[in-house]
């Protein structure tokens, strides 16, 4: 019988202990054996739901990365801009990587750790989930069999959501440009690289426009407070964390989003956590800078176009994709796919939805089908079954960037690989 993968993870949050989970559902593939985490009751945590023996339990993943290579693979979910330095230290000690998205928060970074993991010829996986999925593999078998004929254009619309948004882009670690990274890159290198995937073919140029419109301190309304919890117009207020945090933990919610605001999720804990941490601030009155909403024309090989728009404004829900053919449309959100041909005029329905409460069967069950894949690619040597490795993952956070770029200078930006 073949020995269960053996894996450390350079990062105890939301993400490390998520892709972490699947040792605890698969245990004879994978096994979790070491951890590097500053924080003491996130590191704690995964060190007794994998009984982490003490020697291999570290505050920081330079202690951990100092060792001599003793295990199969290394997760890696530290913040955005803490991952370059572990990446090339594990990559040279010959570990697997599975690297959270973005890969970095700049293009020279992604360059860096590409050539590093090249160099180091060694199993290496980006967490672009959403390639994973069924309803992504779905969508993928039926284009590229030509369902509706070539190819033409894509219209994608990522609804991130009112509260969304404030939680993670406002409130919360994605917030600021210099302390994580730009809102296309922390929230949208997903879709980016999930529309580079469907159209199959390298993306030419890209231009795009965005603000921070609404989350700022001149929207503010007339009597917010700086924090929920004191606010007399909190009650008429979407955004209230009171409303948002408090609600879920009421209805019995245990897991994201109000696992990120505190480790005690009781009504007081919350509460607490409410009135002294950053998850309780008024919306208004935060240091965040990134966009609140965003589009991105892009232009691909052979003259395929596709247009991409990111917004605050919506019901938290899935993605939104319509897919043009030469020979019929596609529809999709997510988990049902419609097609309709131009020939019959007629419309077909296939339903690919499939999702769980844990993150293993977060993002439509990508979570889960990523670490499958990476996995048995560590397991067997056979790298076929990862769909987001360097090459294309550094392709599609070059789109990133370009967009960025095109935003900020108002141009028309060529990509160069």
């Amino acid at each position: 019988m073949q020995k269960p993968v053996t894996m450390i993870v350079a990062g105890a949050g939301g993400r490390g202990t998520g892709y972490a989970s699947f040792a605890l559902a698969r245990p004879k593939e994978a096994r979790v054996i070491g951890v590097a985490e500053p924080r003491d009751e996130y590191r704690n945590r995964l060190v007794r739901g994998h009984s982490i023996p003490r020697s291999a339990v570290y505050a920081d993943w330079k202690a951990m990365a100092a060792r001599p290579r003793f295990a199969d693979a290394v997760i890696i979910a530290t913040q955005d801009r803490m991952h370059t330095a572990p990446a090339v230290a594990f990559a040279r000690k010959g570990y697997s990587i599975l690297l959270e998205k973005p890969m970095a928060p700049t293009e020279a970074e992604c360059r860096r750790i590409v050539a590093e993991v090249k160099r180091a010829r060694i199993t290496f996986a980006v967490c672009h989930v959403m390639r994973y999925t069924r309803y992504t593999r779905a969508v993928k078998a039926l284009v590229a069999g030509g369902a509706i004929g070539d190819v033409v254009s894509i219209e994608h619309l990522e609804p991130v959501g009112f509260w969304h948004m404030a939680h993670s882009f406002v409130r919360g670690s994605w917030r600021n440009t210099r302390k994580s990274s730009f809102m296309l890159l922390a929230k949208s290198c997903h879709d980016l690289d999930w529309l580079r995937h469907i159209m199959g073919v390298p993306c030419t140029r890209v231009s795009s426009f965005g603000s921070l419109k609404h989350f700022r301190q001149a929207e503010r309304p007339v009597g917010a407070a700086k924090r929920c919890m004191a606010c007399r117009i909190e009650r008429s207020c979407p955004y209230s964390a009171k409303r948002i945090y408090l609600g879920l933990v009421r209805r019995g919610r245990k897991w994201w989003p109000v696992d990120v605001v505190t480790t005690d999720l009781t009504v007081a804990g919350v509460t607490k956590a409410l009135r002294e941490g950053p998850y309780g601030r008024c919306v208004w009155a935060c240091d965040n800078d990134v966009v609140d909403h965003q589009v991105v024309n892009f232009e691909f090989a052979g003259g395929r176009t596709a247009s991409f728009t990111m917004t605050a404004f919506t019901e938290t829900r899935d993605r939104r994709t319509r897919i043009f053919g030469t020979r019929g449309e596609l529809r999709g959100n997510g988990s049902k796919v419609w097609i309709y041909d131009f020939l019959t005029r007629k419309t077909r329905e296939i339903d690919t939805s499939k999702e769980g409460h844990g993150i293993l069967g977060g993002h439509g069950g990508g979570d889960g089908g990523l670490m499958e894949a990476f996995v048995r690619a560590v397991a067997t040597g056979d790298r076929s079954a990862i769909l987001s490795g360097p090459k294309e993952s550094l392709e599609s956070h070059l789109m990133v960037f370009a967009a960025e770029r095109a935003r900020l200078r108002g141009t028309v930006e060529r990509i160069r690989t």
